[in-house]
């Protein structure tokens, strides 16, 4: 697929497919029009479309025709249905055909603009492979050679075949929905879509909602109808990022969905059968969820069948030289930047940095590093200059700390640490202290001048730190 999305506007009304044409061109959309529904099925059959638009009354072929006939040719391409003539059974049928969505006219462009976006979105994750291990080509991989990650490339071929629920599990930026698209693309629903929600990014009023669908009138704003992502993912895979941060009453539910494979539109009484394999991920200790009471325990072991755990960038520093290559390739490419080359001491120093953020972080580093560069050769001042806005140190006079402070504000985002203010000030006093006291010798009063306080205060903090070896100096002792 090209950069710009290709659209397949199937429409008899010659006005109104005009007006589609040219808003959704003025849209940034490569637009192909057909006014019979055989003849836009043949153009599909012939050229690749990201989404296909089809009215419902049609001459030669009519619309959930369209849908049957180029849902079976290639499953993970969206196809929306647009109708003046919308019935409960034609949204059901068109459902089951496997129509992405459906929009009843007369209909904003916004939401049209809206839903063909998310569709586009939907195409693209499906239709763009995730290459293991990375390669001289490959756009969307998941990279690396290193031990941890092959022992993870075995687990997605291991079970990505199995009809098994899968928790993926990992910090923030670590790749977890690449992780998810190859389980996906590797299993025997890989023709079918990929839906992917971030739970965290939707309000929990809304969420129900996205997932399941909502009837005509059930809230404020509910005008018609609407299918939700488990019906979009129906003969696919359905992908549920972030987890951990679903609200109680939508935790009930997906246990609902889990335990009977059936689901119900929000305000509806209707029980909808989901043929959907589910994944999910999250960077939060749900175990300490549970605890909490955050997190329901029954729905967490249906979601835990088999869990894929992804290492931090921190414990794979291996992979760091294949990442920044890759990344360097990808957006080289996209700017305008053939051949993107960096210089050894860009590259030390990338590698040297610690990445609190992970893989993302690291691909946001070297994309903005290439716009300064502005298509000559990487130099460590410009990943100097990158670091410096993110707030980073740019040398290795504090990246210890750095990396103290942030694994120990993970550990308490995971759980296993409930005072990491006190536990960060301890081991800060621990090793200020013990070097003050090394440094002078054994000398108290000298060390405790440095540092700014008190005998007293000095003798009580080696008492507490356990630094037995420090001596109490005489009197004549006390001076330089």
């Amino acid at each position: 697929m090209t950069s710009t999305p290709r659209l397949l506007l199937i429409e008899d009304d010659c006005s109104l497919a005009a007006a589609l044409d040219s808003v959704l061109t003025a849209e940034g959309y490569h637009v192909t029009t057909s006014s019979r529904g055989d003849t836009g099925c043949e153009l599909a059959v012939k050229e690749e479309f990201a989404v296909v638009l089809t009215d419902l009354r049609l001459p030669g072929l009519g619309g959930l025709d369209v849908v049957r006939r180029l849902h079976g040719a290639q499953p993970a391409r969206p196809i929306i249905l647009m109708t003046a003539h919308g019935t409960t059974e034609t949204a059901i049928e068109a459902t089951k055909l496997g129509a992405y969505d459906y929009l009843l006219k007369p209909f904003e462009m916004e939401e049209l603009i809206d839903l063909i976006s998310r569709a586009v979105t939907s195409s693209r994750q499906a239709s763009s492979r995730v290459e293991l291990g990375g390669g001289p080509g490959a756009k969307e991989a998941i990279i690396g050679q290193s031990r941890a990650m092959q022992a993870i490339y075995k687990e997605i071929g291991r079970i990505a075949a199995r009809p098994v629920t899968v928790l993926i599990r990992g910090e923030t930026g670590t790749g977890k929905e690449l992780i998810a698209r190859a389980l996906h693309q590797h299993s025997d629903r890989s023709r079918g879509p990929f839906v992917a929600v971030n739970c965290a990014a939707i309000p929990e009023t809304l969420l129900e909602s996205e997932l399941f669908g909502h009837e005509r009138g059930d809230f404020t704003g509910a005008v018609e109808r609407r299918i939700g992502r488990f019906e979009q993912a129906a003969g696919g895979t359905l992908f549920l990022d972030e987890i951990g941060e679903m609200g109680a009453s939508t935790q009930a539910k997906l246990l609902r969905v889990l335990q009977e494979r059936v689901i119900q539109r929000v305000g509806g009484r209707e029980t909808i059968p989901v043929d959907v394999r589910l994944l999910a991920a999250t960077h939060v200790n749900l175990e300490a969820a549970i605890a909490t009471k955050d997190f329901r325990e029954d729905l967490f072991y249906r979601l835990n069948q088999v869990t894929v755990s992804l290492p931090p960038l921190r414990e794979r520093p291996e992979d760091l030289a294949a990442l920044i290559s890759h990344f360097l390739r990808k957006h080289g490419e996209t700017m305008g930047v053939p051949i993107p080359t960096a210089l050894p001491e860009a590259v030390e120093l990338l590698r040297s940095h610690h990445w609190p953020g992970n893989v993302r972080e690291l691909e946001n580093a070297v994309r903005q590093a290439l716009l300064l560069s502005r298509g000559y050769p990487l130099n460590a001042g410009h990943v100097r200059e990158v670091l410096l806005k993110m707030g980073k140190p740019t040398g290795g006079e504090h990246s210890a700390l750095d990396k103290l402070v942030t694994e120990t504000l993970q550990a308490a985002q995971r759980g296993e640490v409930e005072d990491a203010y006190s536990v960060l000030i301890q081991l800060v006093e621990r090793e200020l202290f013990t070097q003050a006291i090394r440094l002078a010798e054994g000398n108290q009063a000298k060390a405790a001048r440095w540092l700014g306080i008190s005998r007293v205060t000095m003798r009580e903090k080696l008492r507490q730190f356990g630094l037995k070896d420090a001596r109490e100096p005489d009197s004549g002792t006390a001076s330089d």
